[in-house]
């Protein structure tokens, strides 16, 4: 089993990743696709007059402010058209594809944060009506039931919290626990860089790798998203799989190359 999330940002070409899984599947892979959107929902955000509002919290984690209409604006573009378009190019590959998001069947749930805690200008304030949360359950008895029945699922994000509230979650830790619960050998986390590096301005100072006890002497290379990545590994790792690859979206084999070693490799070894 293996769980690929595959990201949102610039310079990524779904047309490519999709056939890479297409023959991956083709070879007899097993495989639950999560997937991002996040260049996309800006785009369009913008154009409907709400520009994304991005939060830093005192811990140095930045996630997306979102707001009752925010969150209607993210469920339109990662659920509606990021989804579609994904299941769309695999099916015209003749893959099974099947598109649901974490508030499909109670696919993804837990708990949404009351408030937010933003430092802006030097001061921690405190944000109120944030629909984002963090994903504590994963219905895998569902995922189990359409990958028994040779389906691809999907997997978009929103989650849905305890309350029935949608709720805006990270891709990556989502993966990581949809990995966890399926017992997946391996997680991929693809992105527009080739993983992490010892500067993020030179691609060529990339991290081959490292085990899981040392990722506190890593940890500070990760500047970005990559924090995020760094924390869905290791809660991966934690909870059963065996390895998870940091791996580059823009290749046009980046599943294949992900899962042969090419990016950062971190083990429980």
């Amino acid at each position: 089993m293996i769980v690929v999330k595959v990201g949102g940002a610039e310079g990524i070409d779904l047309d490519a990743f999709a056939r890479d899984v297409a023959s991956l599947r083709a070879a007899g892979e097993r495989l639950v696709v999560v997937h991002g959107g996040s260049a996309e929902t800006n785009r369009i955000a913008a154009r409907l007059g709400r520009p994304p509002r991005f939060v830093t919290s005192p811990s140095g984690m930045t996630s997306r402010y979102t707001d009752r209409e925010t969150l209607e604006i993210f469920e339109m573009v990662y659920c509606g058209k990021v989804n579609k378009g994904l299941v769309e190019r695999l099916r015209r590959l003749g893959v099974d594809a099947i598109g649901l998001s974490g508030i499909d069947g109670g696919l993804l749930t837990g708990r949404r944060k009351a408030t937010v805690r933003s430092v802006e200008d030097g001061r921690t304030i405190v944000l109120h009506d944030d629909h984002t949360g963090t994903v504590e359950r994963v219905n895998a008895p569902l995922l189990e039931l359409l990958l028994t029945n040779g389906y691809l699922p999907v997997v978009s994000p929103p989650a849905i919290s305890d309350d029935g509230v949608a709720i805006n979650v990270d891709g990556d830790r989502a993966a990581a626990r949809i990995a966890a619960a399926l017992g997946a050998h391996t997680l991929l986390l693809l992105s527009n860089v080739p993983g992490l590096l010892r500067d993020v301005a030179d691609e060529r100072s990339l991290v081959p790798g490292f085990a899981l006890a040392d990722l506190e002497a890593y940890a500070p290379l990760a500047a970005g998203r990559m924090r995020m990545k760094l924390l869905g590994a290791q809660e991966a790792l934690r909870t059963g799989v065996e390895r998870v690859v940091l791996g580059d979206a823009r290749s046009a084999t980046c599943v294949t190359r992900a899962l042969a070693g090419d990016g950062t490799v971190i083990t429980n070894a």
